[in-house]
């Protein structure tokens, strides 16, 4: 086995190279590599671990820098993950992009993107993963501005890139750090995990705050929805948001010790969950609802690497990459049907028009929620007790309830929304093709099964603890809570009058995050550089160093050496009275 599992790994990124070049292919190679890299799951879950590395690229009197693959249980049970859903998307997008005229070139990029997170999966160095870390950046940079006719798509994608530079300038402080006291090897890092400073551990929360936008440096990823639907699906799912959470988790253990730092990720999540619920509550667009979704998860998978517990963390991650991915796609299914309509409020009736995308989207929605027995109810669940039987605190414990009550609350208004009532838009009815259909099919028996497959694996370690029955049902009480006030709130303003969106209603227009770093902080900079280059350097460097100051260096320099004041007046006075009285003298 020690042989198989590198030469399947190295199969992998091969054939996926290969299927940049054939990209008609990508389907069908996707679909293989999936299955062959079930193999290796097997041998490698129990914790066991196998390294791959090659020839030092780079010597160096402290570090030898080479390509080094490292398969463990998060490498191995995520590479399928991603495999599977990529090649869902895939499939979905030849339908979705069949009118694009460069939809080679978009599978092409999506197969790229797919490499370079599998890059930052099985990277055994800090080197290795931050190639992947900004290829990812690339890609998504490339992606999310596809459509670079519209000026939104622009400002999104370089929103995308400009915050996560900023997260990046962490993870390089992480890794300069690192390479001067310690090492950049996984498993060296791992072992030296007492001596490491709080520098770079400060460093790697930035990156994963900047790449899974955690609060502060959120408002890329609903910005991010400028891009084509499949790009939402991979960006949200199984790539790009998920590497920042998964860096910490790799690095877990150097980082479990230190109590400011789980006490900072553990704020940092619960606040990112509860702000992104109630923001996605209040948005009308489809896509925006789904992405802020998505942020909300990202903040449960922080709070639970805050509390220690990494492996649920992941799990989580993996149940969500499978329900966000099929939500994605429904939406998508819906945008296209309705004439890339994304308002929900524009929406209804489509569970008449659209039964199968309908039923798939009430599936992932439910998964979401944490309904029992589809897969998001064994992470979302699991992860709930953990927090009610932990000694953390209680503000934390609040407000992660609070963001489940909305989560549920944005899901139902969805569904209510979009299924419901009557159309209120002109429709484009297509056939549910296979095209559609066997990509959604898939992802949404995986969000089904995924959870009780993961139980039954060693990922899922419930609580032991003996619980009240009412902690117990929390998570349930909040869900069903969740449901009911969205119901009512729906059917209490179906019947009002519609009312033009206020903009600044849109959480306090996402608490004046968009406002404040792309307005007021932008026309500060600039207003002060203008007056910089204006007053500072022509009023007062000009003057003081320039023609004016030159005159008043001169002025003591010619006062030394003559008796003469300038003043013309005083001299024609004194040479014509000195005329007048040599004229007198010559006389006399």
């Amino acid at each position: 086995m020690n042989w198989i599992t590198p030469t399947i790994i190295l199969t992998i990124f091969m054939s996926l190279t290969l299927s940049i070049f054939q990209p008609h292919h990508a389907k069908k190679n996707l679909m293989l590599l999936f299955l062959i890299s079930l193999i290796p799951i097997n041998s490698l879950l129990n914790n066991n671990e196998l390294t791959l590395s090659l020839m030092p690229l780079i010597t160096m009197p402290t570090e030898n820098i080479n390509i080094s693959f490292t398969l463990d249980t998060l490498s191995t049970l995520f590479t399928p993950i991603a495999l599977f859903i990529t090649w869902s998307i895939i499939e979905f997008s030849t339908w979705y992009m069949t009118t694009d005229p460069n939809n080679h070139k978009f599978t092409k990029y999506l197969l790229m993107f797919l490499i370079t997170m599998l890059v930052i999966i099985t990277a055994n160095n800090m080197y290795q993963l931050f190639i992947g870390w900004e290829g990812v950046g690339i890609m998504s940079f490339l992606l999310i501005g596809w459509w670079y006719g519209r000026q939104d798509a622009n400002t999104a994608a370089l929103q995308a890139i400009i915050y996560n530079r900023i997260g990046d300038i962490g993870l390089i402080m992480a890794t300069a750090w690192l390479m001067t006291s310690s090492s950049i090897n996984m498993q060296e890092l791992m072992t030296q995990h007492e001596t490491i400073n709080i520098v770079p551990m400060m460093g790697l929360l930035a990156a994963a705050t900047g790449k899974s936008a955690q609060f502060s440096l959120h408002p890329w990823l609903p910005s991010a929805m400028e891009g084509p639907t499949p790009v939402s699906a991979l960006l949200h799912s199984s790539t790009m948001v998920v590497a920042g959470v998964f860096l910490l988790i790799r690095l877990h253990p150097m980082m479990h010790n230190n109590t400011t730092i789980m006490t900072l990720c553990l704020l940092l999540g619960a606040t990112t969950t509860v702000f992104a619920a109630a923001a996605a509550t209040t948005h009308s667009d489809i896509k925006k609802i789904i992405a802020l979704s998505t942020t909300s998860q990202l903040g449960l998978m922080m709070t639970m690497v805050g509390l220690n517990q990494p492996t649920l963390a992941f799990l989580h991650m993996i149940t969500h990459s499978f329900f966000k991915a099929t939500l994605f796609l429904c939406s998508g299914s819906y945008i296209h049907n309705l004439n890339n309509e994304q308002d929900i409020r524009m929406m209804g009736g489509l569970s008449k028009t659209m039964p199968m995308t309908s039923s798939f989207m009430t599936i992932a929605n439910f998964s979401l929620m944490g309904m029992p027995f589809l897969s998001g109810f064994y992470s979302k669940d699991t992860i709930i007790e953990t927090l009610m039987n932990s000694h953390t605190n209680s503000w934390v414990m609040l407000i992660t309830m609070i963001a489940t009550i909305l989560s549920a609350c944005y899901s139902t208004k969805i569904m209510l929304t979009t299924m419901t009532g009557y159309p209120r838009t002109h429709h484009n009815t297509h056939n549910e093709t296979k095209d559609i259909v066997n990509p959604l099919i898939r992802l949404v028996l995986a969000s089904i099964l995924m959870g009780a497959l993961m139980k039954a694996s060693t990922l899922q370690i419930t609580t032991m603890t003996t619980m009240p029955k009412s902690i117990k049902l929390m998570a349930l009480i909040a869900t069903m809570a969740g449901i009911m006030l969205s119901k009512d709130t729906f059917y209490m303003t179906l019947h009002l009058s519609p009312k033009k969106l206020n903009k600044q209603s849109l959480m306090f227009n996402q608490m004046a995050f968009f406002n404040v770093p792309h307005r007021t902080i932008t026309m500060i900079t600039l207003k002060i550089s203008q007056k910089m280059s204006t007053e500072l350097m022509d009023l007062w460097t000009m003057e003081n160093w320039g023609p004016k100051g030159l005159s008043n260096t001169l002025t003591h320099t010619i006062h030394l050496s003559t008796q003469q004041k300038n003043m013309v007046k005083n001299y024609m006075t004194v040479f014509t009275s000195s005329m007048i009285l040599i004229l007198i003298i010559s006389l006399i």
